[in-house]
């Protein structure tokens, strides 16, 4: 008698169930599994043995569910370091790597649905019949010129598209063609084009090689050392190169060549917002080969992504946020980690609590890839990596088509106070930076930290704030929909009216968020058109493009937004960029704060003048000494890493150490407390002066549950395996005491 040990998508370990007899199975096989009385889930074949389990009864396996391995060999000992690094259970990883229609669960087997998969379509755009002859269109537009000009430009831009991105019918991708979709529609109504659903297939023989950009000299430079340090025998190289001056050129030459040989690229990017911009610009250079893939997509899309890559045959390239690594790229050959430096490549809310950037270097170092991380602004980890040449090590200091750095100008908040160059939010300098822009006929970007209208009220008189009834925080008001918001529960509230301590009138509102700056801005320059992109206008990925597309296009004037506005986008009419409240960044209560504040204030000033005219910074700051400022006005990243490594090493903080860090989270306050108490100090006992804690963060308490944390400290050249294991037995013993187990327990290993 066979048995097979199955993975499940929940925090449990494997269980092992009977195969019948005559059933053929193979690890990574995806089957139908009955575990407890009332579901039957999908699990995963991991491993087959002639053992019986030691229970009395043994459940059968159900019917396998694909005609292929959902997983292969690679892919099951990815998910097994995962699971082991970042200490969580292999079902944790499946829960989280698996779109949710690969690993259906239902109340009966029928349940289960095999039409999981449908290949890619999309839309294919030609002229109708009647007007493919070049005089006889050059006539037609001509005559509906003045009274549909829209339509016109739609037409000649078909007409004109090159021959080499058609198909075999004189058809163009939907995809390539810059039309509107009611524009389209319209044509297509009149009788003008033909608009067919085709099957999407990655172009294969007879396009063995692709036009990439031509690199620069410098470019060029960084691009052999890349493959220098590749070719010794180093998977993993850093590019360190200043906003604008074109990493992604330099990038796409490296894809060209791995997909020309038939490999498979994976592009990370640290946030959706990324994608559609960058996909677009990958597909003018690798046509259909290109797959977005991220969380915002539809639960059918990304099954059908992940199923079709299962049968895929190589040449394929993905960009994606970090859910992306655990998708099936039979033939990886490069990873390309962009903004590595950005905390979204950490998963901090849910098990596996895994590092994307990290895991993209194990999983090259298993397919036998090679990895290249980008960022004008380069972790710290990553940077000293680089010095101890485990990583390669490239610099491109020149912006890419001769543009100049921006000049940087810091503006003293307190300063502006005290002489009364301040109106509103906005010193004297930054006011009169727009002023000259806007005259100009050029665009801003202000940048402030915090969305909504005020982070709190407060009454006058007698110091009272508004806070919510379940968190430990403040709520936060938002102007526009008449509401106090908390931002952890979802919990809202109307603005008060009366303080309810003093029955003083009216608490104001402190503080200012991107709502209050877009008042404020309307009226300083009652004549500009502004947008606002944060969460609470990007609701959706077509509210989003909409405000950046309208920016790009020139419809508005001022852009104020928070980090979604810092990175990634290339405006050419943005001269002046305002970063409002650089304190914020400044003070945070977190060892990296330093360094996260110099790479975002890098980030937003590496917006500003990115063509050959310049632009200006203005960083408002009432700490106008204060080394990091100095660093971000110098554009001197190396100072910066000098300063934050001594200090690191001197007080054994990451790259010289690596944190563990246990949340506990429970109801009840006194036994969140004991609890905490016994597990640190029988943490103590295996890592002594290692343990920190047990202590309560900023934000104690969310949902009506009480947080408690403890931090271990392990020093870089000692076993992380002996930490882990150590670290295991003290959470078994806590979990065997029957009062303490209800105490829920987060690991969080690398915690950034």
């Amino acid at each position: 008698m066979m048995y097979a040990d199955i993975v499940l998508p929940l925090a449990q370990p494997a269980y092992s169930f009977a195969v019948p007899e005559g059933v053929e199975l193979h690890c990574g096989d995806a089957v139908a599994v009955q575990f407890g009385q009332r579901y039957i889930y999908t699990g995963i074949v991991w491993r087959l043995h002639g053992t019986r389990p030691a229970v009395k009864r043994v459940k059968s396996v159900g019917r396998r569910l694909y005609d292929v391995p959902l997983l292969d060999e690679r892919q099951m000992r990815f998910w097994e370091w995962v699971a082991e690094y970042y200490m969580c259970t292999l079902g944790e990883v499946m829960r989280m790597a698996l779109p949710s229609m690969a690993k259906p669960r239902g109340a009966t087997e029928e349940e289960f649905s095999a039409e999981v998969f449908r290949p890619r379509t999309e839309q294919y755009v030609a002229l109708a019949a009647a007007w493919r002859d070049g005089k006889a269109l050059a006539a037609e537009c001509d005559r509906i010129r003045r009274r549909a000009p829209r339509r016109c430009e739609a037409l000649e831009a078909i007409a004109s598209f090159g021959e080499e991105g058609r198909d075999a019918d004189g058809a163009v991708p939907r995809r390539l063609l810059d039309i509107d979709g009611t524009i389209l529609a319209a044509l297509r109504k009149a009788g003008y084009v033909e608009v067919t659903d085709r099957e999407r297939h990655a172009e294969r023989g007879g396009h063995p090689l692709f036009a990439p950009p031509r690199l620069t000299g410098a470019q060029g430079r960084v691009a052999g050392e890349i493959r220098a340090t590749w070719a010794s025998g180093v998977t993993t190289h850093l590019l360190r190169g200043v906003t604008g001056s074109g990493k992604t050129e330099i990038y796409m030459n490296l894809m060209a060549e791995v997909l020309s040989a038939g490999g498979d690229v994976l592009m990370l990017v640290p946030e959706i917002a990324f994608t559609a911009q960058l996909v677009e610009r990958m597909e003018r250079v690798f046509g259909s080969r290109v797959t977005a893939y991220h969380s915002k997509l539809t639960v059918l899309r990304r099954t059908e992504t992940y199923m079709r890559l299962l049968h895929g045959e190589g040449g394929e390239l993905v960009v994606g946020t970090r859910s992306a690594l655990f998708l099936p790229l039979r033939r990886l050959r490069l990873v390309v980690v962009d903004e590595e430096h950005d905390a979204s490549y950490k998963q901090s809310d849910t098990a596996p609590r895994y590092n994307a950037r990290d895991c993209a270097v194990v999983l090259a170092s298993m397919t036998g890839g090679r990895v290249l991380l980008g960022s004008a602004t380069p972790s710290l980890e990553s940077y000293a990596n680089a010095l101890w040449h485990k990583y390669g090590y490239s610099v491109l200091g020149e912006r890419y088509g001769g543009a100049r750095q921006p000049d940087i100008v810091v503006s003293d908040t307190m300063r502006a106070v005290k002489r009364g160059e301040r109106r509103g939010h906005f010193n004297i300098e930054l006011i009169r930076a727009m002023e000259q822009a806007l005259g100009r006929g050029e665009q801003v970007m202000l940048f402030q930290n915090r969305r909504g209208f005020s982070p709190f009220v407060s009454c006058r008189e007698c110091g009272w704030t508004m806070r919510c009834p379940h968190c430990n925080v403040t709520l936060t008001m938002h102007k526009v929909s008449g509401r106090m918001e908390c931002h952890y529960c979802g919990y809202t509230a109307s603005v008060p009216r009366t303080c309810p301590q003093c029955g003083t009138a009216d608490p104001a509102p402190m503080g200012f968020g991107t709502e209050r700056v877009e008042e404020r801005i309307a009226e300083l320059f009652p004549e500009a058109r502004v947008s606002r992109l944060d969460r609470d206008t990007s609701t959706s990925e077509s509210a989003y493009n909409r405000i950046i597309k309208d920016f790009e296009c020139g419809c508005s004037d001022i852009l104020v937004g928070t980090q979604m506005i810092t990175k990634g986008f290339d405006f050419g009419r943005v001269s002046v960029v305002g970063i409002l409240n650089a304190d914020n960044l400044l003070n945070g209560p977190d060892f990296r704060s330093s360094e996260r504040a110099f790479q975002l204030m890098m980030q937003v000033a590496g917006r500003a003048g990115r063509r050959e005219t310049g632009g200006t910074v203005v960083i408002q700051t009432s700490e106008p000494e204060n080394p990091v400022v100095g660093w971000v006005a110098a554009g001197d990243y190396e100072a910066m890493a000098r300063s934050e490594l001594a200090e690191r090493h001197a007080f054994s903080y990451p790259p010289y150490s690596r944190l563990i860090r246990l949340t506990l989270r429970e109801r009840d306050a006194v036994l969140l407390r004991d609890g905490a108490v016994w597990l640190a100090s029988a943490l103590r006992e295996s890592f002594g002066r290692r343990v920190f804690g047990p202590v309560s963060p900023p934000v104690d308490r969310v949902r009506e549950v009480f947080i408690v944390q403890i931090m271990l400290k392990i020093e870089s050249g000692r076993p992380m395996s002996r930490a882990r294991e150590l670290l295991r037995a003290a959470l078994s013993r806590i979990s065997a005491d029957e009062r303490l187990r209800r105490i829920n327990i987060a690991v969080d290993v690398d915690v950034q």
